[in-house]
């Protein structure tokens, strides 16, 4: 009997799994990376979405949702079909593979049951990212609304849930690039170095339980001269945090403070992060209440410091930990021809990185685009630095790249500025305790540039642990930021110099070479230069190299190399963009990237 009950679950399991997979295929008709059939739509991305803030007790609710695209005076009351959670609806792995546009409504929904092991706790709803208006509501009840493509946002729902099955519906609003919100290289008509709109949920959603104090956050900053971490719990109005570091699994130091109050704990035999050892420790944090242990979570965090110098020739450096440091790394724009903003799997996520150490670089810019936090803590734990930009929109300046802008900078509305500064600060907010990122990058080339010295100076006094690069590529202000950064294609020059600044090279490249089977429109493809082989390749990108290499004793402190992968019609990669071709000689690539980073030391 009990053989018989067991076959027969075992086929109503199978029977539910292939009705799941039958519902969902990838859509569309475009190239795909090797992670793509590795993709389960049962449990898309089922890894923690938080390294910084891990918890053991939660619930993914990634998978098949029921959606409905509809007019914006409309309500959601039947479903088209299903899309799979987390890929945006425009990309393939979402199963749909269609745009929005901003005449109308994104809806999604799904049912989710409550554990009975959460009874008596708070259940809070977490949204890794949704572009770009999110109304959201429990049982028909509304739980919350946000504005906001990049940065997560969570809300309590405990009062709005019931016993047993609940509804959880959302409503996005995508206007991409019709209005002012910070798109990045978003656009409804793609072409050149602009790329396929993103709408909707694009990372991971979840629950997760917790006691009615509890810790929302931890804010982290390493103290290189006092050898200690200053540690803010965030979301805590009273009780005692208790912290625990630990190097290598062992306990080395304790501390504990107040609610409301910051920790020293120090560090015995210091140990410091940099890309040649990216060394970490754990970090645990216990919330007590009355004595009590409430909540904890798990974290790590790094000891580092970033800052300038000059140096004996007058030079103006960029330092890690005290030391003159060249940083060399690929513009990387973090698009994926089948999951668009998201990677197919936790494995492709990493896999930019590890490449990226591959080819014998030490930073990647994250250009115009802000990732998964999964995305920074690879680079933590490999040892790359991020130079993070945030994602541009409203309008473009005039762009004048060669001299200090003496032009007056176009005005935003008050709302537009507005809602910049609002995401400007929630992205700082949000990755401020990861050891990674080392340069803020406010603007790009231009575009959406307004109030530029302000600007600067705003975002140095929130962060005043990192460098400001207040205008990458420009237009330039004489003492806005650190950083006076160039851009010039495709081969290194250096045009202009800034005697009490850090003068880098901000981009630069953009070796074109289309490779059949792998381009995203096989019949029309872009790049600053054009070529037909990988050798050619590799020698015009050494070539830049050693160009590059000269100029670092004449004043070059960075470099960033247009670009990691191909995008879309862009075919200026160091690999396609489906990730299946090196489109140079690894071996070469890693030999003269290396000099160039040595020639500062």
């Amino acid at each position: 009997m009990k053989k018989t009950a067991l076959l027969l679950l075992s086929v109503l399991l199978f029977c539910a799994a292939t009705t799941i997979a039958q519902t969902w295929a990838p859509a569309g008709g475009h190239i795909r990376t090797p992670w793509a059939d590795q993709v389960d739509p049962k449990a898309p991305l089922p890894e923690y979405p938080r390294p910084l803030l891990q918890r053991d007790d939660w619930m993914n609710l990634n998978g098949l949702w029921d959606y409905a695209v509809l007019p914006l005076d409309a309500t959601f009351e039947k479903a088209e079909g299903q899309i799979l959670v987390p890929f945006c609806i425009e990309s393939s792995l979402s199963g749909v593979g269609r745009t929005v546009g901003p005449d109308n409504n994104l809806w999604y929904q799904r049912r989710f049951s409550v554990p009975k092991s959460w009874k008596g706790r708070r259940v809070l709803l977490h949204f890794g990212a949704v572009d770009w208006r999110a109304d959201i509501w429990v049982n028909g009840v509304k739980a919350g609304s946000h504005t906001g493509g990049y940065t997560s946002f969570s809300m309590d729902i405990t009062e709005a849930l019931q016993a047993g099955e609940n509804t959880l519906t959302v409503r996005v609003w995508d206007g991409t690039d019709s209005g002012f919100q910070p798109r990045g290289k978003q656009v409804s008509k793609p072409g050149g170095i602009w790329y396929t709109s993103v709408t909707g949920i694009w990372q991971t959603v979840w629950l997760e339980p917790v006691a009615q104090q509890h810790i929302a956050g931890l804010r982290t900053t390493p103290d290189l001269t006092a050898s200690c971490f200053r540690i803010q719990a965030e979301g805590v109005e009273h009780g005692t945090l208790e912290y625990r570091l630990k190097a290598d699994g062992r306990t080395v130091a304790t501390a504990r403070a107040l609610a409301g109050t910051e920790a020293e704990i120090h560090v015995p035999d210091a140990r410091c992060w940099s890309p040649d050892d990216p060394y970490l420790y754990d970090l645990e944090a216990t919330l007590l209440v009355d004595g009590k242990p409430v909540d904890r979570v798990r974290s790590y965090c790094a000891l580092r410091e970033v800052g300038t110098a000059t140096g004996p020739d007058g030079i103006v450096r960029m330092t890690l930990n005290g030391k003159p440091i060249f940083m060399y790394g690929p513009l990387d724009q973090g698009w994926w021809p089948d999951g668009l903003y998201t990677a197919p799997t936790d494995e492709a996520l990493a896999f930019d990185v590890q490449k990226t150490k591959d080819w014998g670089f030490n930073l990647i810019r994250k250009h115009v685009k802000v990732e998964p936090a999964r995305w920074y803590y690879h680079c933590d734990r490999l040892g790359i630095l991020v130079w993070q930009d945030m994602p541009s929109g409203d309008w473009t300046s005039p762009w004048q790249m060669t001299q200090l802008y003496d032009g007056v900078e176009r005005s935003r509305s008050a709302a537009s500025e507005a809602n910049w500064r609002k995401e400007w600060q929630e992205v700082m907010d949000a990755f401020y305790s990861q050891p990674c990122i080392v340069v803020w990058v406010p603007f790009n080339e231009g575009w959406g540039q307004f109030k530029t010295v302000e600007i600067a100076g705003w975002t140095k006094q929130h962060d005043p642990t990192r460098l400001v690069n207040a205008a990458s590529g420009g237009n330039h202000f004489l003492a806005a930021g650190d950083i006076l950064d160039l851009h010039h294609y495709p081969q290194p020059e250096m045009y202009l110099f800034d005697a009490k600044r850090v003068t880098v090279l901000g981009e630069y490249g953009g070796i074109g070479m289309p490779v059949e089977g792998h381009l995203w429109t096989p019949d029309r493809n872009w790049g600053y230069i054009k070529f037909t082989s990988p050798t050619e390749v590799t020698d015009e990108y050494v070539k830049y190299a050693r160009q590059l290499k000269d100029m670092v004793a004449r004043g070059f402190s960075a470099a960033i190399y247009t670009q990691t992968t191909d995008v879309e019609i862009e075919v200026n990669g160091l690999m396609t963009y489906d990730r299946r071709v090196d489109k140079v000689d690894i071996p070469r690539i890693r030999e003269i990237n290396q000099a160039v980073i040595r020639s500062l030391r």
